[in-house]
């Protein structure tokens, strides 16, 4: 057994390497799959260049696995893997899906787990979501609820494990108010005809466009 880790010297993965040339080396990994937001990648890397042939033995990763015992959709998800530990950074990513039409999965740590899922809910909004922590281990546990149920939850009492948090798509729109539609016709009447501002915002608010080139001729007037 050789310990391979983010922070093996180089010289950890060359040795490796030369040694697939006569032997099978074999890349285990005690939390989780391999190469899924693992430093594991490197080694392949580093031995396809060198002409090693490569084999995997197929199963489930921890975000898979967490997103089969979540109960939320799976037609369609995302992997994050780690937020961002700075505030700002954290939710410029998250407001970069917000409006994403997926499952999202991230990869936690118990001391950060709380502001996470509160940070989550904060740009996602308070969706339906699932911490699921210690897959496959004795204490395997998957918790449910909104997102700032949850943050409540561990918010006093961060758990130990790996963590994956399994956050459910946002919910239907609601349908776009008469001022929705009128403050979003004011601001296209100052770049389009009455025709054109009207066609563009039934297609960004789902409106009927008819009605709402009445409208632009009101406003316009």
């Amino acid at each position: 057994m050789v310990p391979y880790h983010d922070h093996s010297a180089e010289n950890v993965r060359q040795r490796l390497v030369e040694r697939m040339a006569g032997e099978s080396v074999a890349l285990l990994s005690d939390a989780g799959t391999p190469l899924i937001s693992d430093p594991g990648y490197k080694l392949v890397r580093d031995a396809r260049a060198a002409g090693r042939r490569i084999t995997t033995l197929p199963g489930p990763s921890a975000a898979i696995a967490a997103l089969t015992l979540s109960g939320l959709p799976t037609d369609r998800f995302l992997f994050m893997g780690f937020l961002p530990s700075k505030a700002k950074a954290r939710g410029d990513v998250l407001d970069e899906v917000a409006a994403l039409r997926a499952t999202l999965l991230f990869y936690e740590s118990g001391p950060r787990l709380s502001e996470s899922l509160s940070a989550m809910a904060a740009h996602l909004g308070d969706r339906d979501a699932a911490v699921s922590r210690e897959i496959s281990k004795t204490f395997e546990e998957t918790a449910c609820g909104t997102l700032s149920e949850l943050s409540a939850r561990y918010a006093d009492a961060p758990p130990k494990g790996e963590i994956v948090v399994t956050v459910g798509p946002p919910g239907e729109a609601p349908p776009a108010s008469a001022e929705d539609a009128d403050a979003a016709l004011l601001e296209a009447l100052t770049r389009l005809s009455v025709s054109k501002a009207a066609g563009e915002v039934a297609k960004k608010l789902g409106l009927d466009r008819r009605t709402l080139y009445d409208r632009a001729t009101e406003l316009k007037g």
